[in-house]
C-alpha cells in the first residue's frame, strides 16, 4: 500500500539527511548567487527578500506537517517536524543578519535604534525573539526538561509568530502597495491555523493522539 511505503520511508534512516539537504539547497543557491553575480541589479535586496521569503516558506511547510500527517494517515511526518522547525530558525537568521550587514552595516546602536521605530522591523524581529526558545528547546534533553505538557505550550508560539510574520510582510510591502503575495501566505497560514483549531475542538485530536502513540514515539 502507497501509504505503508511511504510511512517506511519517512522512517527510513535517509529520511533525515534527503530532508537536511533539501533544505538547505535555497542556501546554497542564494550563496551561489552571490558569488556567481547572479542575483541581479541590488544583490543585497535581493538576499534580504530572499531569506524572508524562505522563512515564510518553510513556516508554512512546518504547520503543513500535522495536517498532513492527520489527513493522510502518515505518523513518520512527526519524526521531521523539529528539523523543518530549526530551518524556519536557520532562514530567520539569516533573513535579520542580511538586514543588519547589509541595510545597516553592522551598526548595533542604529539598529537597536532602527528597531522600535519601524514596526515591520519590529515585529519581524519579535517573531525571531519568539523563535528562539524554540529553537533552543528542539532537542530531546529538553522535552524530558520541560516535560510534554510545557514543551508543547512553549512551541505554540510558533502560531503567534506566524501571524507576526505576515503582519512582517503586509507592512514591509504597504509602502510599494503590492499585496498579491502578502494575502497568499495570509490565506495559506490562516488555513493551517483554522485547521489546528478545529481539530484541538474536535474529537479527532484524541483519537489520533491514542492511534499514533507507538509511532510519534518512535518518531522522537
Amino acid at each position: 500500500m502507497l501509504r505503508d511505503r511511504l510511512n517506511r520511508g519517512l522512517l527510513s534512516g535517509a529520511a533525515k539527511p534527503l530532508l537536511f539537504a533539501v533544505c538547505l539547497l535555497p542556501f546554497c543557491w542564494l550563496v551561489y548567487g552571490a558569488v556567481a553575480d547572479q542575483l541581479g541589479a541590488n544583490p543585497a535586496e535581493a538576499l534580504i527578500r530572499a531569506t524572508g521569503d524562505w522563512t515564510l516558506r518553510m513556516l508554512c511547510v512546518v504547520l503543513a506537517v500535522t495536517p498532513l500527517r492527520v489527513s493522510f494517515r502518515l505518523p513518520g511526518l512527526a519524526r521531521l517536524r523539529r528539523m523543518l522547525g530549526l530551518y524556519v530558525y536557520f532562514y530567520a537568521v539569516l533573513h535579520l543578519l542580511c538586514y543588519a550587514w547589509f541595510d545597516m552595516g553592522f551598526d548595533w546602536q542604529e539598529i537597536a535604534r532602527d528597531i522600535p521605530k519601524r514596526p515591520f522591523i519590529l515585529v519581524g524581529f519579535t517573531a525571531i525573539v519568539l523563535l528562539t526558545p524554540l529553537a533552543a528547546t528542539s532537542w530531546n534533553r529538553a522535552i524530558r526538561w520541560l516535560g510534554g505538557p510545557r514543551w508543547q505550550a512553549l512551541h505554540r508560539l510558533v502560531y503567534a509568530v506566524a501571524v507576526l510574520a505576515v503582519l512582517h510582510f503586509f507592512w514591509m510591502r504597504a509602502g510599494k502597495n503590492d499585496f498579491a503575495e502578502v494575502y497568499l501566505y495570509a490565506a495559506l497560514l490562516g488555513s493551517l491555523l483554522g485547521w489546528r483549531l478545529w481539530y484541538a475542538l474536535s474529537g479527532e485530536r484524541r483519537r489520533t493522539t491514542v492511534a499514533y502513540a507507538r509511532v510519534d514515539q518512535r518518531a522522537r
